[in-house]
């Protein structure tokens, strides 16, 4: 009788127990974390420097220096990426501007350089200081959401059952490109880049997952933007000519013939080759 009762008493108990950890089991806890970086936060930090804001239409003289950078967080938050990740994120973008003859240089700049102030009067200070003649602005917003789900694991122990809850963890990233020539402080144009990654992790590894998972996010955002950014840099010289968006100078020595004069030499070099070598026959 008395084996009976203890017998019952252990199933009631593991009964309560196992319906104490279905609860946990099923739990719907979300945990959340944004970062950003805002570009109309930054360039207008105040209501008088919208006011103050005049753009005028932009004098390019090709060919051009470029600068670009990321925008320092929002809030006084840590920044979503490290500076060597940000490094590594604006070589990417810096293949794009490289390949055009119109463009001359392209600096990189740490993002520290953008934090003593904000405002076209900072950014102007900074790009005097590297020598470029427009600011490309890399502005970012991360959202990461971790949720338990019901990919929980049960493990039975000798003491007992101990349960590792699974996460679901979600990460979107936004990342934006804005071009401004720095002198009429005009934006020329801008190019978005936007991904979504999901990855499971038990709870102890979230940490971990989100950390690696929120890089990945840059990096897949930031080639998606790259593809936009390619468009709109050759979109960039018809509506120079179509819409008349800027005006075009050139510097000294600078004809704005780049790779296809050369071709042409090229060709004519290989056409004199070729006379020669008929005439020596």
């Amino acid at each position: 009788m008395k084996l009976k009762i203890i017998t019952s008493g252990i199933i009631s108990l593991a009964m309560l127990s196992l319906s104490g950890c279905s609860a946990f089991f099923n739990g719907n806890t979300t945990d959340k974390k944004a970062v950003s970086s805002s570009l109309v936060e930054y360039l207008y930090p105040d209501e008088k420097s919208r006011q103050a804001q005049q753009p005028s239409l932009p004098v390019l003289r090709l060919p051009i220096t470029v600068g670009i950078a990321f925008l320092p967080s929002s809030h006084w938050q840590a920044d979503a990426i490290d500076s060597r990740a940000q490094v590594a994120l604006l070589n990417k973008v810096k293949q794009s501007f490289i390949k055009y003859d119109y463009i001359d240089r392209i600096e990189i700049i740490p993002s520290t350089y953008l934090k003593n102030g904000k405002g076209f009067n900072t950014l102007q200070q900074v790009a005097r200081l590297h020598d470029v003649d427009v600011m490309a602005l890399v502005s970012y917003d991360q959202l990461m959401q971790s949720h338990e789900n019901k990919s929980a694991i049960l493990y039975w122990t000798i003491v007992g059952m101990y349960l590792i809850p699974g996460n679901e963890n979600a990460i979107q990233t936004f990342v934006d490109t804005a071009v401004f020539d720095m002198r009429s402080q005009k934006m020329l144009f801008r190019a978005p880049g936007i991904n979504q990654l999901t990855e499971s992790s038990t709870a102890v590894g979230v940490t971990t997952t989100l950390r690696e998972k929120s890089y990945e996010g840059f990096d897949l955002a930031v080639n998606d933007m790259i593809v936009n950014l390619d468009d709109e840099l050759a979109r960039f010289k018809t509506r120079v000519k179509e819409e008349q968006v800027a005006t075009i100078e050139h510097k000294q020595g600078y004809s704005g013939g780049g790779s296809l004069s050369l071709l042409i030499l090229s060709l004519l070099g290989i056409f004199t080759l070729r006379r020669l070598t008929i005439c020596r026959e």
